[in-house]
């Protein structure tokens, strides 16, 4: 008894906690959503009507969708792919034909668009938590996304090939069919029930002069177009509680059904309603300097695709954003534009990655974040940062054909954003690092303070784990969320935050910039950072990252005592200090390993980068270890199974090397990484493969 009431004791504090942290607005709207559902009433808002008549009492919603867009030339599209992108467009077009899917731009997997019966109502899933019963959700979901249908209507639009048609209306047909409206776990989440409504409105008009769009079969489209938009208001406080990419794209959604169903006795309603949401969201999920709400980058590409979907659709009606929205739309642009590398169009893995993509209107791969940056940058800067590529595909799609002809326009030199990301960069041997110094207004994704991701010839050196899913059983609960799980230091295997929830944090750290200076013959820049996570045991980290002209970076970790230090190790002797490092998948060698040093040396493709940590002010290595997916490579101890692991994108994982040094020692005391990088001008050359230690190749499937 005393145990309960020591734990209802401990829930209702974090409760407490919750409410002063993120605010009675969000709180508030989040009760009243679970009042709305558990009193009955979205069950009754949403009651199911017959899909193939649309009787529902009082109403028969047969309208004719409107095209939202002109569709694109085909040989301005068949320029900007060029040879090599059609083959690789009608390749992935062929594979889903043969009902197979890339699911987050991972490996080919079947194409499931039913779920096991019998089917309830949306509301049961949610109250009773079925959803646990099919696995992760999200791999549930993703086919419903229709992202498969973009590329069907992409090779279509390109050849006129009428399988692309006929498999589009047989795999939607199926699954309208097998997920009747409010039925099923499709109908779960409002924000997917928004991107399907978006991808159906996409892909009318494209297979509309197709033989195969019967009169019935657009019929059935037009309704289901109605029913996903009703279902999206009675819930729509939930977005509201979220205050994140549900609201954005449960609002455009609602835009873009008002636009597609004029006639509809809702279509004002939606559309205006949609409006003013997806607005208020913008304006206030983008921070001044640009950063997104939810501190992910994924999201971040997210957040621009929905703008930039609604801003196209919008332009028809001659209806332009607000100012102040198009001004934290410019600043989110260049906030990621900061952290393309420029070789590989890729980002740092940073915070939640769920693979969220909303239109894959590119041959490019999912990871490949140039062509929204060149859509978002055309759209709300006015300005072009890469030249003519395959990822123009987005732009023409969205309504510049005159605009995006190959050789059109030439690339414009990007205005710097000097507030945030933290970014240093070394042009001189292809490297660049991205400091993670965050000042949270919204609540955390990842306790990653003072993360660094290294960058080298467009080689991810340092790495951001990213995340596997956020439904599986502990240890994989969304634990890439920990701070252990990045390239910073933790305490004594304590995270930087409170842990409260697999999304929520609480007691978040706080980091400021303290210095970013460079040498005035430009040797060297340097930025220096520190938070305050671990104040609560008497500790500050700083991170200083120096990049120097001759191939080194040098990051100098030091912890600072303020106040008496409140931190033991379990046997009350004292505290241990980690450092990790997560590392590429690439043949290694320790090198040194002594009291206060210890050197690996990694077999890149082109030559070889040492890594070397040393320890100074009395502290002493206590431990070194390398873990390559889940298990000791080197080193005492076992490791949790999520060290030595990398996921891309969600769901799918590689190998990699985690490179994890023990301290021990009374603060303050500071540790000193080197990266030696090479310089030699023959460098683009690759080195023959000697693969004892390395298996980068290999890839994990979650």
């Amino acid at each position: 008894m005393r145990s309960r009431g020591v734990a209802l004791a401990s829930r209702l504090a974090l409760a407490g906690k919750a409410l002063r942290q993120l605010g009675p607005g969000q709180v508030a709207q989040f009760a009243w959503y679970q009042a709305l559902l558990r009193s009955g009433y979205l069950r009754w808002a949403t009651h199911g009507p017959d899909l193939k008549t649309g009787v529902r009492p009082g109403r028969s919603p047969s309208f004719v969708l409107r095209p939202l867009l002109a569709l694109p030339d085909r040989e301005v599209l068949r320029q900007i792919l060029g040879e090599g992108g059609v083959t690789s467009l009608l390749a992935e077009a062929d594979e889903i034909l043969s009902g197979k899917v890339r699911l987050f731009g991972g490996e080919a997997v079947s194409l499931v668009l039913s779920v096991p019966e019998p089917l309830s109502h949306w509301t049961e899933y949610e109250l009773k938590d079925n959803q646990g019963a099919l696995g992760d959700i999200k791999l549930v979901w993703e086919p419903g996304r229709f992202g498969w249908a973009y590329t069907l209507a992409r090779a279509y639009t390109l050849t006129g090939d009428e399988r692309y048609a006929q498999n589009f209306w047989e795999y939607t047909q199926a699954f309208l069919e097998s997920n009747p409206p409010y039925l099923g776990p499709h109908w779960v989440s409002a924000q997917e029930v928004a991107f399907r409504l978006v991808a159906l409105t996409f892909c009318a008009p494209v297979f509309a002069a197709s033989p195969h769009s019967t009169v019935e079969r657009l019929a059935l489209l037009s309704r289901a177009v109605g029913f996903h938009a009703e279902r999206i208001p009675p819930s729509l406080a939930y977005a509201r509680a979220q205050n994140n990419n549900h609201l954005l794209g449960e609002a455009a959604g609602l835009y873009t059904a008002g636009l597609a169903l004029p006639e509809h006795p809702q279509a004002t309603r939606w559309r205006e309603l949609g409006w003013r949401w997806l607005h208020w969201g913008l304006q206030r999920q983008i921070d001044e300097d640009g950063a997104y709400v939810q501190h992910s980058s994924n999201y971040h590409r997210l957040m621009l695709q929905i703008a930039l979907w609604v801003a196209a659709i919008a332009r028809g009606e001659n209806r332009p954003f607000p100012e102040r929205t198009c001004q934290r739309l410019g600043m989110a642009t260049r906030w990621l534009l900061a952290l393309v590398d420029p070789l590989s169009g890729r980002v740092p893995n940073l915070g939640p990655n769920d693979g969220a993509y909303l239109q894959p209107l590119a041959i490019c791969p999912f990871h490949d974040y140039r062509p929204v940056l060149q859509a978002a940058a055309s759209a709300f800067l006015d300005e072009r940062p890469f030249s003519p590529g395959p990822w123009d595909e987005l732009p023409l799609w969205l309504g510049h054909p005159e605009r995006w002809a190959i050789g059109n326009r030439a690339p414009n030199s990007l205005t710097p954003n000097f507030f945030t990301p933290h970014v240093l960069r070394m042009a001189h041997h292809d490297s660049w690092a991205y400091l993670r110094a965050a000042r949270f207004h919204s609540r955390p994704g990842h306790a990653d303070q003072l993360h660094l991701d290294l960058w080298w010839r467009g080689v991810n050196l340092a790495q951001d784990a990213g995340s596997y899913s956020y439904n599986d059983l502990p240890p994989w609960d969304n634990s890439l969320a920990r701070t252990s799980a990045h390239n910073t230091l933790v305490v004594n295997g304590q995270d930087q935050m409170t842990r409260a929830g697999r999304f929520l944090w609480l007691d978040w750290a706080q980091a400021e910039v303290i210095a970013h200076d460079k040498a005035d013959d430009g040797a060297w820049e340097r930025l220096v950072a520190r938070h305050d996570g671990y104040r609560s045991l008497g500790l500050l980290h700083q991170r200083s990252v120096t990049a120097f002209h001759d191939g080194r970076w040098l990051v100098e970790d030091a912890l600072l005592k303020v106040g008496k230090l409140k931190v033991k190790s379990p046997d009350r002797s004292s505290p241990t200090f980690n450092l990790y490092w997560l590392l590429p998948d690439w043949e290694w060698e320790i090198l040194e390993n002594g009291e206060t040093s210890v050197k690996i040396r990694l077999r890149s493709p082109w030559d070889w980068v040492v890594v070397e940590i040393q320890a100074t002010d009395g502290a002493k290595l206590a431990g070194v270890q390398l873990v390559r997916a889940g298990q000791v490579m080197y080193g005492l101890g076992d490791a949790p199974p999520f060290l030595g692991l990398v996921w891309p994108t969600y769901a799918h994982r590689l190998p990699a090397l985690s490179f994890n040094v023990a301290v021990a020692g009374a603060p303050p005391f500071s540790l000193t990484t080197i990266w030696h990088l090479p310089t030699n001008q023959d460098g683009q050359r690759p080195l023959s493969r000697v693969s004892t230690n390395a298996h980068q190749d290999t890839d994990l499937h979650g």
